[in-house]
Formats: structure tokens, C-alpha cells, sequence
């Protein structure tokens, strides 16, 4: 299959799945945003479809007319090049325009690339198409952490379905790995984001790391130890965001009559001890590493041992600074915006998680958040 056919392809199933996603919802749960992070259903619907409009069909499509001249302002979410924008904490203010009218833009963008696509666009712009396709993959994933945490937050706790499970993590061991110089980053050759540019050569000293997440059950021992009590195995500054959030579990844990119980999409329930604990920020997983006498793995050590590791379930926090690689030079215009400015007070998570659409992950994938986010889909492992 060539190029642009397999472009073709992937767009109608990227921007079906979207929508997918967003079936099993009421109405009324598409505009909620319960905190900053958490951007409305409704939102992500627009906005990835408007990213489409503004960087391929507004510049490059013979006599386009925008679906709407104020959804620019609407669903710009932080590209300064590209004009202003309503801000991320008043997303959830947005009752207009109402979802019919979001699913009639979807419908609109996406004939009107279909159409753009039968003209046989140049590689320049094929390139830009394709970063929108993982553009929208990308928010297909943070579409789930919002939706959980919409859920998440009703008093009763609804059912959103059984997708997005994890499995119990098989027990096992550590893997030993030789100190080294080792490849690290992506050679280009498929497509990958710029900050898995430019490979480069590090050296790592020996390590052995675990081949399971931490499951639940080893977290329980944690929390019965009093590891949220003890200041000794925290951050400073991780220690002082569990004292001001008064955070004593993982995101959606709650004890109940002597046991604890967390709320999932398939609603609320008792914690399984053999799952891979989930929802834990990077403060908890250096405090619990830390507990054990042993440290997290970093960026480089992950990806050297990634092909050797079960992974897959849920992104894993990683002790590595988000930094550009040797080499990283920001793309000209708005979609030099894409990642580069972030490299600040991020930490890098690893893997994949059980709601990363099929094809989204590699080994040498970046995903970064702040040390204190804890809606994502995270775990971790430990390295000695």
C-alpha cells in the first residue's frame, strides 16, 4: 500500500475512533471540566478537528471555507502562532457551541479532507497530515484519563464500560543489564515525534530492573508501613504536595469498611492486589522506590531494556528530566509549538498504556507530564 492510501486509511480510522470513544457518554458528560487538566469531551472533539482545518485544509485546500470562523478561538489549545484562544481553565464554561454542532464540524473536516486527499497533496504536506493523525491518537488517550476523571467524580460513580482494563502483571523477576554505551532515540526512518530526535549514544552503568509493575498489592504494604507518613522517603517537594492535597492512596482509591476500594469505567470496587497499581504521581513512585531501598528506572535504562520487559499496560514513570535530545531543533510556525516549549519541569514516562491506540507506541516514545500528575494512566517499576 502506498503513502497515501495508508494515510487515507488511518485517518477515517483515527477519526472514528474518537467518536468511539465518546459513545458510551451522556450528553451531559461532554462539557464538564472538573480541574485545570481535564479538558471537556466536547473539547478534544473540536480541537483535533480543528487542527486539521487550521495546519492542512485552510493553507493548502483550493477555495476552503472555514466550518465556523470562531471555532479557531474556540479549540486552539496552546499554539500562540496560531492566534488567540479561549483558556485552558475556561474550557468547561464552553455550554456553546452545543456537541450536535461539534459532530457537524467533525463531519465537515473530515469530508473535506477526504476530499483534499483524492487531490494527491505533496510529502510536505502528507508529513503534516500524518502528525495529525498522532496528534488526535494522542488525545483519543487523554480523551479516557478526562472522561475517568469526569466519572470519576460523579457521586455515584457511573459505569463507562469495559474497555481500558488492565491485567493481572505476571510475577517475575529482575533483568540484568551490562554497563555500556548504548543507541538511544529514533533513527527517523519511520515516523516519530522531534523529541525522539536525534539518536545519540549514552553510557549507562550496570542495573538490573524489574519485569512487572508494582502491583497494588505490593503498594498496600506501602501505605500499611505508613510510607504516606514518613517523610523520609519523599521529595521535598513531593512531600509538601501530599501535605497541601492531602493525598494518602492512589487517585481514586477510598477505604472502605476496613478495605479499599477505587473506582474504575467499570465502576466502583474492590482494589485487586494483582494489578498494577495505577494512578500514582512521580512523587509516589520515588517515595515507594525509595521504601524499598531501590530507585526508578531512567529514560535510557527503559528503553535499553524495553524489548525485554512486559509493558504495555500503563505508562511508566521514568527518574529523567524532559529534555531535548543532542541535535533537537524546534520545527518554524506553530507546529515547532508541538513539544519543545514544554522541555521544563516535566518529567519522561515510558511505554504505553491500555488506552494508547494500536500503532501509537515504540520504544523510543517520550510522554512527559509534571511530577505531581496523577489522572494519566501511570505505574511504575524499580531498578537496583
Amino acid at each position: 500500500m502506498n503513502r497515501l492510501l495508508e494515510l487515507k486509511e488511518k485517518f477515517e480510522h483515527t477519526r472514528k475512533h474518537s467518536e468511539k470513544i465518546c459513545a458510551p457518554l451522556e450528553i451531559e458528560d461532554y462539557v464538564p471540566q472538573p480541574i485545570v487538566d481535564v479538558s471537556p469531551p466536547k473539547w478534544h472533539l473540536g480541537h483535533t478537528t480543528w487542527f486539521f482545518e487550521a495546519f492542512v485544509l485552510e493553507p493548502h485546500a483550493k477555495g476552503y471555507t472555514l466550518f465556523h470562523e470562531d471555532f479557531s478561538f474556540l479549540f486552539n489549545s496552546y499554539y500562540n502562532n496560531a492566534g488567540e484562544r479561549v483558556l485552558r481553565p475556561n474550557r468547561g464554561l464552553m455550554s456553546r457551541p452545543p456537541v450536535r454542532e461539534v459532530m457537524d464540524y467533525r463531519k465537515f473536516v473530515t469530508e473535506g479532507m477526504l476530499s483534499f486527499l483524492e487531490n494527491s497533496p505533496s510529502e510536505e504536506i502528507l508529513d503534516i497530515i500524518e502528525i495529525g493523525i498522532n496528534h488526535e491518537q494522542q488525545h483519543q488517550e487523554l480523551l479516557v484519563y478526562d472522561i475517568k476523571y469526569i466519572l470519576g467524580n460523579q457521586p455515584t460513580f457511573p459505569v463507562y464500560g469495559t474497555d481500558f482494563s488492565t491485567q493481572s502483571e505476571k510475577k517475575g523477576g529482575f533483568q540484568t543489564f551490562e554497563e555500556g554505551i548504548y543507541s538511544i532515540g529514533a533513527d527517523g526512518k519511520d515516523f516519530c515525534f522531534d523529541n525522539e530526535l536525534g539518536q545519540h549514544k549514552v553510557y549507562l552503568q550496570g542495573f538490573e530492573i524489574t519485569e512487572n509493575l508494582v502491583t497494588n498489592g505490593e503498594y498496600m504494604e506501602f501505605m500499611k508501613a505508613g510510607g504516606y507518613k514518613d517523610f523520609n522517603h519523599w521529595l521535598s517537594e513531593g512531600w509538601d504536595f501530599i501535605q497541601k492535597e492531602g493525598v494518602k492512596a492512589p487517585l481514586y482509591w477510598y477505604e472502605k469498611a476496613g478495605e479499599w476500594h477505587h473506582y474504575t469505567l467499570q465502576g466502583f470496587e474492590k482494589v485487586n492486589p494483582d494489578l498494577p497499581v495505577q494512578h500514582v504521581s512521580f512523587y509516589e513512585a520515588y517515595a515507594y522506590a525509595s521504601w524499598k531501598g531501590m530507585r526508578l528506572p531512567t529514560e535510557f535504562e527503559w528503553e535499553v531494556a524495553a524489548e525485554q520487559l512486559n509493558w504495555g499496560q500503563l505508562w511508566e514513570w521514568t527518574y529523567s528530566a524532559y529534555l531535548p535530545y543532542p541535535g533537537f531543533q524546534k520545527a518554524p510556525g506553530a507546529l515547532g509549538e508541538y513539544n519543545g516549549k514544554f522541555m521544563s519541569n516535566q518529567n519522561v514516562l515510558r511505554g504505553a498504556s491500555v488506552a494508547t491506540p494500536k500503532g501509537h507506541s515504540r520504544k523510543t516514545y517520550r510522554n512527559f507530564f509534571h511530577a505531581s500528575s496523577r489522572w494519566l494512566f501511570s505505574s511504575f517499576r524499580l531498578v537496583k
